[in-house]
């Protein structure tokens, strides 16, 4: 079993920036690709981004594209969601997860394990 847990969200100013963090332990040998997702309210969940094991494939979302930059440091069994140029239509409960695929994917379905989420409000 994996273990996620997602720390560093918060309340944030239009235009700023916060890095959130996502600590992953137990058996970590059988999780490859790691991704963010966020649900805003009344929302569905959305993709925002995804890394690949080795950290050298990543893709992301459309309305983040630019903005975000996802990262993972496997030797301290973190993954990284570093947010700039925050919006107010970022604001939402982030989750981060992961895969038994190589592959960062941008569907859902794919992941199998999930954290509990870190909520960013975007204030105006």
């Amino acid at each position: 079993q994996v273990q996620l847990v997602e720390s560093g969200g918060g309340l944030v100013q239009v235009g700023g920036s916060l890095r959130l963090s996502c600590a992953y332990s137990g058996r970590t040998s059988s999780m490859y690709a790691m991704g963010w997702f966020r649900q805003a309210p009344g929302k569905e969940r959305e993709f925002v981004a995804a890394i690949a094991r080795s950290g050298d494939i990543t893709r992301y979302g459309d309305s983040v594209k630019g903005r975000f930059t996802i990262s993972r440091d496997n030797g301290k069994n973190t993954m990284y969601l570093q947010m700039n140029s925050l919006k107010p239509e970022d604001t939402a409960v982030y989750y981060c997860a992961g895969s038994r695929y190589y592959s960062p994917s941008a569907r859902e379905d794919e992941y199998v394990w999930w954290g509990q989420g870190t909520q960013v409000t975007v204030s105006s």
